[in-house]
């Protein structure tokens, strides 16, 4: 089965061409997309360099700050366009662990949508200060009350669909970005009945870069699912 990874990236010059070697020597049927913001530090230069001595290694430039929503999805048009199978979303800063990549892909041979979680068996969370935890923490159990989904960690991004959950969510109406958009993939899938699971994974807080978290980010989750509850309710949820 081909499995595409997904990796937007922004200002990641410090650690892409780590991680590209990592994910690409664990299996031969791994495909890397790399979809870069036209980051100033010349993180896309580094991937082009890469390409020519591995024809798995793939590259989306835009124009400018897009968002990780908008990332997700042109990503995610990439790999349905190719007839990918597996398709994977990863952070480029090693919060997500490589080395959990294969039980990743191995979970969704049987299931539809597989969430590598923090929470699904207490708190995995290396290096956050106490603050954050508790907000991600408790954001996720709001999520969790809000909408009704039985998933413990509805913002996390590490997650491998099977190809069938993209074609039957209308990607043009993918309303969020940041942690809300995790949450709306996820309520979308559950909602049109996908199989979903969540595996345990240790998160850890980047080393080298910068944190693109913001205080808008965080409102548009709090507010994004009350928005997908009505419209489930309504039956206006596409």
């Amino acid at each position: 089965m081909k499995t595409l990874i997904i990796i937007p990236t922004y200002n990641e010059c410090e650690n892409i061409e780590r991680l590209l070697g990592i994910l690409l020597a664990k299996d031969q049927k791994i495909e890397v997309l790399v979809v870069d913001d036209n980051s100033p530090d010349g993180t896309a230069d580094l991937v082009k360099a890469m390409m020519p001595n591995d024809a798995r290694i793939h590259l989306l430039e835009r124009p400018g700050k897009m968002g990780l929503g908008s990332a997700y999805v042109t990503g995610f048009k990439y790999a349905l366009e190719k007839d990918y199978e597996y398709i994977m979303e990863m952070d480029a800063d090693f919060s997500h662990n490589p080395e959990d990549v294969p039980r990743l892909i191995e979970a969704a041979g049987k299931k539809d949508l597989v969430i590598g979680s923090r929470y699904v068996t207490g708190v995995n969370i290396v290096n956050w200060p106490f603050k954050r935890l508790l907000i991600s923490y408790f954001a996720s159990k709001y999520v969790r009350i809000i909408t009704g989904m039985p998933i413990k960690d509805p913002t996390g991004g590490f997650k491998c669909f099977r190809r069938k959950v993209l074609e039957g969510i209308n990607l043009e109406r993918i309303m969020s970005d940041g942690y809300a958009f995790q949450i709306e993939m996820n309520f979308k899938a559950w909602v049109k009945g996908f199989r979903i699971q969540e595996i345990p994974i240790v998160f850890t807080e980047r080393l080298n870069g910068v944190s693109k978290m913001s205080r808008n980010i965080v409102w548009e989750a709090a507010w994004m699912v009350w928005l997908l509850h009505f419209r489930k309710l309504l039956g206006a949820l596409d």
